[in-house]
Parts: C-alpha cells; structure tokens; sequence
C-alpha cells in the first residue's frame, strides 16, 4: 500500500493499492475496500487511480460515487 497524500485533508482514506483492474483503499480505521472493474465500472477504477495518484479530490468521488460499488470490504 502506498500512502495516499491528502492534499485538501478531507480524506479518509490512509492509503491504497493500484492495479491493473482494481483500487484497494485503506481507511484510517484500518478496515479496506476494493474496486474492481467488474464492480465499480473501468471507466470508475480508472478515475479513481488518477485522483489516488493526485491526492486530490478522491475522497469526494468515492462517496458521491462508488461507495457503494466496491467488490470487497474487511474491517
């Protein structure tokens, strides 16, 4: 997992994992969640590794978008 930067520091999120098809978040609370293309949409995924790499804007997307479309979820 790398750190994910927060530069507007509204972020929940800790840190993620980008790959080829799939984001895993890793929240503040140490629980995780996982996106995929065949949950969430490629053209989703896709957007949510430009702003995990940006550390900015991420956190809104995910809750104005994909919080609910993760493929799994622990913690």
């Amino acid at each position: 997992m790398q750190p994910h930067r927060n530069i507007e520091g509204h972020s929940k999120e800790t840190a993620h994992e980008i790959a080829a098809d799939y984001v895993t978040l890793e929240f503040s609370k140490g629980s995780t969640c996982g996106y995929a293309y065949a949950s969430a949409g490629q053209e989703n995924v896709e957007r949510m590794k430009r702003l995990a790499t940006a550390g900015q804007g991420f956190d809104k997307f995910i809750s104005s978008t994909v919080s609910k479309l993760y493929e799994r979820k622990e913690g």
